[in-house]
């Protein structure tokens, strides 16, 4: 098939850092390269691909943005030209498939072009009900069912969960005697409460995390404080290179949010290192850890760390089996591929 990957701006293809949506873009597009695709793929010009790139900024931006001393920059703009040039080659294409939200869904509508979006984002927003109930005969893709729950009047045409590639991580010792967090730090990813969790339970987390402009303020005066217990060791940001020591050596990687998550990738990293997880009961969890294989799922502060007491209960072994089993990248590519196919043969039947 030939087929258009259109990808946000913030972050190259891969990151080079952070990034979740991104860095999901990339696996499916050299995925579905792998399997004998044609791929475009619309992204910053620093991105890495074995696909065709059509470079829309020279540079993610932010990180671009970061290097001319954190000028406040119009990251709308690019995205509107990226829009204008997907538009004019669209008929070049079997499928568009958009990851960047919906500010494409008014043009997607008008292009007559069949087209896919997979919604990477929260849904529980109260502005967004009556958005996807204008554009309800857009295709959409969950990344969990639980995702879609707020928005049930959406074109939802599957769920399809992230995967990696099989070789991106391999099965770790946990011998690192430490707890991880990996991600970003922001309200919903409760940090201080990993910190509390690491305190009760006697052992150090690491912290390997960034920290975005939007969330300074709550870093400053929630967060930096409690870096000073002499339980935490804050690493930083760290790169897709260095994750699998990271993930591979920890005990237990610590999840502990309070937010509807749409996914949680970093526990499908973890899992790949075979590194158990210790979650809360919120978003996608429960679809995505097995309970007692995978890691445990809590509700407060003592259920994690009475989890914690119980992981030498678990096999790293089957915990990485259980992620081969459910989030490899070919599983996903070939679940995206499904759905392209039927939307081609939809979108023939209705123009007949």
């Amino acid at each position: 098939m030939r087929i258009a990957q259109v990808a946000p701006l913030y972050e190259s293809v891969p990151p080079q850092q952070y990034g979740g949506t991104e860095r999901v873009v990339s696996y499916l597009t050299e995925e579905l390269v792998r399997q004998g695709h044609d791929v475009t793929l619309f992204a910053s010009g620093d991105s890495l691909t074995s696909a065709r790139l059509v470079p829309m900024v020279p540079a993610a931006l932010r990180l671009a943005a970061g290097s001319n001393g954190g000028a406040t920059d119009d990251f709308m703009a690019p995205h509107v030209v990226m829009l204008e040039e997907v538009a004019t080659r669209a008929r070049e294409f079997d499928v568009v498939h958009y990851h960047i939200g919906y500010m494409h869904f008014p043009l997607s509508r008008r292009l007559g072009v069949t087209h896919l979006t997979t919604i990477h984002g929260r849904l529980d927003l109260r502005e967004l009900l009556p958005l996807f109930r204008t554009f309800n005969e857009l295709p959409v893709v969950s990344i969990s069912n639980h995702q879609r729950l707020p928005i049930p009047e959406a074109h939802w045409v599957s769920t399809i969960y992230h995967g990696l590639p099989a070789d991106l991580y391999s099965l770790g010792p946990g011998s690192g005697n430490y707890l991880a967090f990996l991600g970003r730090i922001s309200p919903e990813k409760r940090l201080d409460r990993a910190i509390w969790i690491a305190e009760r339970f006697g052992m150090e987390l690491r912290v390997a995390a960034k920290v975005d402009d939007a969330d300074r303020d709550y870093f400053e005066a929630r967060i930096r404080p409690l870096l000073r217990n002499s339980v935490v060791r804050f690493i930083g940001e760290i790169g897709e290179r260095e994750k699998n020591a990271f993930l591979g050596e920890a005990y237990a990687l610590l999840f502990p949010i309070e937010w509807p998550e749409p996914f949680g990738l970093v526990m499908i990293e973890a899992m790949a290192c075979g590194t158990p997880v210790i979650a809360y009961r919120r978003g996608s969890v429960p679809e995505i850890l097995q309970e007692g294989d995978t890691g445990f799922i809590v509700d407060s502060v003592d259920g994690a760390v009475a989890a914690l007491e119980r992981i030498g209960t678990l096999d790293r072994a089957r915990c990485r089996r259980g992620f081969e089993a459910r989030f490899l990248a070919e599983r996903m590519a070939e679940e995206y591929v499904a759905v392209y196919r039927r939307l081609v043969w939809e979108h023939g039947v209705a123009a007949a």
